[in-house]
């Protein structure tokens, strides 16, 4: 299922707002897409590092749904989160 343009732009908005000014030579929070789900992670210049965030899933309803990072390279689903019809109340969970 193809991301909807405008939620994608509200989740590339959210990563860009989630790095203070000083710490953007450094630090860089991005978004990738892939059939349906746009996963979110933070990404370390000063030692090439990447850790994977959370994965956010739009299903063929038009719902959207996170997973967590496990910390190792998975992901479980956070039965905290909400499902929504949008992004924001997901990141927003973050």
């Amino acid at each position: 299922m193809a991301i909807p343009e405008l939620a994608l732009r509200q989740i590339e908005r959210w990563c860009a707002q989630r790095v203070p000014e000083h710490l953007r030579d450094r630090l860089r929070v991005e978004c990738r897409v892939r059939d349906g789900v746009v996963t979110i992670v933070e990404l370390r210049t000063d030692d090439d590092s990447e850790q994977g965030i959370a994965q956010l899933r739009f299903d063929e309803f038009g719902i959207w749904s996170m997973l967590r990072s496990d910390g190792r390279g998975g992901w479980l689903a956070d039965p905290d989160a909400p499902v929504a019809s949008t992004p924001p109340p997901l990141l927003s969970e973050i």
